[in-house]
């Protein structure tokens, strides 16, 4: 072999390498950006995983979240919000408002009393009433029963006024309403329990439906953001509270609601102008 053949095939072997060697390169840093890229998806996962959980467990559950439901207004109501709620013959001149909290010891007195007195005003054409439910027992002493028997009263109201009034009462009566400490109404099968007692929602499964899927959980809480604007504008914030033309119907000692038949009569009587 000559000199020449023999250069010729060393210049060619260490191409041979120099290329294979930028070859290895290429394929070594190819390997090293896949690594530091994979890297890159795993962290950027982690902390996306890391950012969904907060963002879960930063949202609204429970009583919170029904603010972001779609309202749903009950029948026989008016309003922007639904949260109108009056009863009674439209050539009544005057309307009585009226405050309770489901939960209310003091209102639940006040319906097994004076109740029936008022609902004989109304069917009389005396009045029209007008309701207006509150739910701040249930932060004065946590719960949800206010919450819930509002919404279920809601339920009670899409059927008609008089299975909201009835329903209204047996929700008040010596029988079925609970100790204020004992958040009884919380429970959708006691509510229904209740409602049973009552002939249009005896077995009615709309009305059943609407209590267990919380259709009207939204209403009730617009419900008593009313009451307390109501409260602010009237100077007052607690249940049962009687007004007529703005102005408070009192008892005996001229601060409370009437308790008593001939108490509430003797206030109406003023309040009428007779």
């Amino acid at each position: 072999m000559s000199k020449r053949n023999s250069q010729a095939s060393k210049t060619a072997a260490r191409e041979r390498l120099r290329m294979e060697r930028e070859r290895q390169a290429k394929r070594d840093k190819a390997r090293r950006q896949a690594f530091v890229a994979g890297g890159i998806v795993v962290v950027l996962a982690a902390a996306g995983g890391i950012g969904y959980a907060v963002v879960q467990a930063n949202k609204p559950t429970g009583w919170d979240a029904v603010r972001n439901q779609k309202l749903v207004k009950p029948a026989n109501t008016t309003g922007a919000d639904g949260t109108t709620v009056v009863i009674g013959k439209s050539t009544a001149k005057k309307t009585l408002v009226t405050y309770e909290d489901p939960r209310c010891p003091v209102c639940a007195q006040f319906e097994e009393t004076v109740g029936s007195t008022v609902k004989k005003d109304v069917d009389d054409g005396k009045f029209k009433l007008q309701y207006v439910g509150a739910t701040f027992i249930d932060v004065n002493i946590p719960g949800e029963g206010s919450k819930n028997a509002l919404s279920a009263l809601g339920a009670a109201l899409n059927v008609s006024p008089e299975a909201f009034l009835e329903y209204k009462a047996a929700l008040y009566s010596t029988k079925w309403h609970p100790d204020e400490q004992d958040d009884k109404f919380k429970d959708d099968a006691y509510l229904i329990k209740v409602a049973d007692t009552v002939g249009a929602l005896k077995g009615n499964k709309a009305f059943q439906n609407d209590v267990k899927k919380g259709t009207f959980d939204k209403w009730a809480l617009l419900m008593n953001d009313k009451f307390n604007a109501d409260g602010k504008k009237y100077g007052f914030g607690g249940t049962p509270t009687l007004l007529m033309d703005g102005k408070k119907l009192t008892g005996s000692d001229g601060q409370n609601a009437p308790m008593s038949v001939g108490e509430f009569d003797t206030a109406l009587q003023k309040a009428l102008g007779k």
